[in-house]
């Protein structure tokens, strides 16, 4: 799986912009705020139509604009695809595949595969529950459509539920359609347990050997998938087998939902437990333990995605060596091989060579090899 031609029109700093990469590694250099993470932000979007940095579409349409453009000639599985995604202000976004409008975006992560990992990943580790849950539900849509379905329609009940219990005391009524949103939210709940418990075993799987590897120093790494909503350990458990036990925690906490206004039971509670040496590593881990950590976390990923697909998901590695001494640094660059790759950095020529196929220089939005 790689791109083999990028054209970009109109996106954050880029007017117009075409380049043709090499399926390896494409090491992209420059000065701070030249547009390195941009480019990696138009690739991520092609894979999910979503950004990684910001919520509408507006914020990713430069000034100058009144709409932007992402076309790429996309190889998967021998099989050619052209991804075109047009963006405007006043309308809602188009998804193109070869030159038929899509209804919708779920059939991109079908056709480009993309793993992630950037400075705010670090809050996987050092952050609270949502930023875990979100890099859960980011790797397990790419491979599941299915999910990411469930898991839209899951927020939109969550969302109608909250403003049922905020909002009942002024409007009692409301109590009456509370019931029927917890059912909803159970049975899909059961869904997403499911699949997060089964994808967080394999991602334990992967990591704890990565990590070991990547630090070069004898800590264990351990993952946990925690919810509060079934019994403690999911594992193994169906759909079916989670949705009444789902049910029996709503029902005992019915009373304490309505009292306090908040959703006490359900998906959105979920969390994983990161532990280093038997640690929680969001509380003692060093800056250094928490990089080594999320860098295993993600290429976990990676790998889970291969095995999934069959072929190398795109690997995005926006500043990521920054941090890492050169044993580390070395170690990374002859892990990501074997699928194509794009790393930004803001490092000299000299060292740039040994990291990659193919260097490229950004400035001003505007790129050269």
């Amino acid at each position: 799986m790689h791109i083999e031609r990028m054209a970009i029109e109109g996106f954050r700093n880029f007017l117009m912009l075409e380049v043709s990469f090499d399926k390896g590694i494409n090491v992209i250099t420059g000065g701070n705020a030249q547009g390195k993470t941009n480019l990696l932000e138009a690739i991520y979007f092609l894979s999910c139509a979503k950004s990684f940095r910001v919520r509408g579409d507006k914020d990713l349409i430069n000034f100058d604009c009144s709409f932007a453009r992402i076309e790429a000639d996309v190889t998967s599985r021998h099989r050619d695809t052209n991804i075109e995604l047009r963006l405007h202000r006043d309308r809602r976004r188009q998804v193109i595949l070869n030159g038929v409008r899509q209804s919708s975006a779920l059939e991109l992560p079908k056709r480009l595969g993309v793993v992630l990992f950037c400075p705010d990943d670090l809050e996987i580790v050092r952050g609270g529950a949502a930023e875990r849950r979100k890099f859960m539900d980011q790797a397990i849509s790419q491979l599941r459509p299915r999910y990411a379905v469930a898991l839209s329609e899951y927020n939109r009940l969550y969302e109608h539920k909250t403003r049922i219990l905020r909002d009942w005391r002024e409007k009692p009524s409301l109590l009456e359609t509370l019931d029927d949103f917890s059912l909803r939210m159970a049975k899909i709940s059961s869904e997403l347990i499911y699949y997060r418990s089964s994808w967080c075993e394999r991602l334990s799987e992967e990591a704890v050997g990565l990590h070991a590897e990547i630090s070069g120093v004898d800590e264990k790494l351990r993952l946990t998938y925690k919810t509060v909503s079934t019994v403690e350990d999911p594992r193994g458990m169906k759909p079916s087998e989670l949705f009444p036990l789902i049910l029996r925690h709503q029902e005992q906490h019915r009373q304490t939902e309505i009292d306090s206004g908040l959703c006490l039971t359900g998906a959105h509670k979920d969390d994983i437990e990161i532990e280093i040496d038997g640690n929680p590593a969001k509380t003692f881990a060093s800056q250094g333990q928490v990089r080594t950590a999320a860098l295993s976390l993600k290429l976990a990923e990676r790998e889970i995605s291969r095995l999934d697909r069959g072929e190398t998901p795109v690997l995005l590695l926006d500043d990521v060596l920054s941090e890492l001494d050169e044993r580390r640094q070395d170690f990374v660059l002859n892990r990501i091989g074997g699928g194509q790759v794009f790393i930004t950095c803001c490092e000299d020529k000299s060292s740039m060579q040994r990291m990659g196929d193919r260097l490229f220089y950004m400035k001003n939005g505007e790129i050269r090899a």
